[in-house]
């Protein structure tokens, strides 16, 4: 993996740059639309490349317990079960086992589970989420990680970040020996450490010390202020190494991925867009509505008249509106298409605004 910066804002600490894969070229700052079981909600790949969509994420946890790791190298690897040939991120599964605080068990050695699904009894190391990554294929894989509510106490913060750090130089250690006799996907070290400047100072640097060729932002997402957010990243990007990767994991509200590329950051992913398309929301740059509203019953105009999509384009409130209320998936499928569009016409035009030292 290469990543070359283009252009350094000098109003803001925004770059825009080139994130060379296996699989293909990633324009940053950019938006990866989730496809947690291997595919993206309502989505085919056919669109997903007319949206333009350079990468996506998929979840380790889930394609771990269903289909399992068997299949999936059976398969020739998880592009090939997908039939998706730009460039993959897999998240290590931590987040998701973290989020499921009644259904594990975390150690120094690692966490063991139950599986949502059959109550069978799984743990996890560092080493191995690096296999299982490593049989799926992807392009970019993210090491175990300690991920902590919010609020949570210092105390609580602290043993995470240590664990942590532990965790990540032993994944670390593990991969650059693994990838001495095969292919392996390029590994991301992962910053911790809650709301808590100290921490967030101390797990940046650890972090950034272990030598890791790009950088996940973990624990901001999970329900702080956006205030509270910002400035944790703002302390975490002046650490890491310049020349490397950001990916700020799990934001997903345009002022959030707004700011955050402007404090630095350069990929981001999250489920909002399809989740609010499949609860009737869509998106522009005013904000969320809904296309429930009683207003639009007879507005017979585009979401939004700016927009390429094929949605726009082709089909109107009224008509999306009426899908929804007679409950067809046909309009879950529209509102998520315009969704995302948004968020990658949103990026084009980042880019271009930073390119243009306008940002």
């Amino acid at each position: 993996m290469k990543f070359e910066i283009i252009k350094r804002s000098s109003k803001s600490k925004a770059r825009v740059g080139k994130l060379y894969t296996p699989h293909g070229v990633i324009d940053t700052p950019m938006f990866q639309p989730v496809g947690t079981l291997g595919t993206v909600k309502t989505m085919t790949f056919r669109d997903l490349n007319e949206l333009e969509a350079q990468i996506i994420l998929s979840n380790t946890y889930h394609l771990y317990l269903r289909p399992g790791i068997e299949l999936i190298k059976a398969a020739g690897g998880l592009h090939k079960f997908m039939h998706w040939d730009k460039p993959i991120l897999t998240d290590s599964g931590g987040f998701q086992v973290f989020s499921l605080a009644h259904m594990r068990t975390v150690t120094d050695d690692g966490v063991e589970f139950t599986s949502h699904l059959d109550g069978t009894k799984h743990f996890l190391t560092p080493e191995k989420v690096v296999d299982i990554q490593t049989a799926f294929g992807s392009d970019i894989m993210m090491p175990l990680d300690e991920c902590v509510a919010y609020p949570c106490g210092k105390q609580e913060a602290e043993a995470a970040l240590v664990r942590t750090t532990s965790w990540a130089k032993q994944a670390y250690k593990y991969w650059q020996n693994k990838k001495q006799t095969e292919k392996c996907p390029t590994l991301f070290g992962i910053a911790q450490g809650s709301t808590y400047k100290d921490l967030r100072k101390i797990s940046a640097e650890q972090i950034a010390e272990i030598g890791f060729p790009g950088y996940g932002i973990g624990g901001l997402s999970v329900g702080e202020p956006q205030n509270e957010m910002f400035e944790m990243l703002d302390i975490v990007t002046d650490i890491l190494q310049p020349d490397r990767p950001r990916h700020l994991l799990g934001v997903g509200y345009a002022p959030d991925i707004l700011g955050g590329i402007k404090l630095g950051a350069d990929l981001f992913d999250c489920v909002i867009p399809t989740r609010l398309a499949r609860h009737g929301s869509f998106l522009t740059l005013e904000g969320k509505t809904s296309i429930r509203l009683a207003e639009f019953e007879k507005d017979f105009s585009p979401i939004d008249p700016e927009c390429d999509c094929f949605a726009c384009r082709n089909f109107s409130k009224a008509y999306i509106r009426h899908l929804f209320w007679a409950r067809e998936i046909t309009a879950m499928y529209l509102l998520t298409i315009h969704n995302l569009r948004f968020f990658m016409r949103l990026m084009e035009k980042t880019r271009k605004d930073i390119l243009e030292d306008r940002l």
